[in-house]
């Protein structure tokens, strides 16, 4: 029992880590498409700046479930 709850806290902590840098890589897409529109020049290919926008909105999704899920996990009670 003592080890189902040891590997239940790894998984939730890489859980945790793996939100942190999906919400990171979806602030740097953010950033990225800042830079595209004050510079005029497209990074990536990408030919209008709502592509940034929908490819940052997939992450900070992916993120905000992560943290939902950790934050739900039963494995501190």
């Amino acid at each position: 029992m003592i080890q189902i709850y040891k590997l239940k806290l790894k998984i939730m902590k890489a859980l945790n880590w793996i939100g942190w840098i999906s919400g990171g890589i979806g602030a740097i897409i953010i950033l990225l498409a800042v830079i595209s529109l004050v510079t005029g020049k497209n990074i990536f290919g990408f030919g209008h700046v709502v592509n940034y926008f929908q490819a940052a909105n997939s992450f900070l999704l992916m993120a905000i479930a992560l943290f939902i899920v950790v934050y739900r996990c039963d494995c501190k009670k």
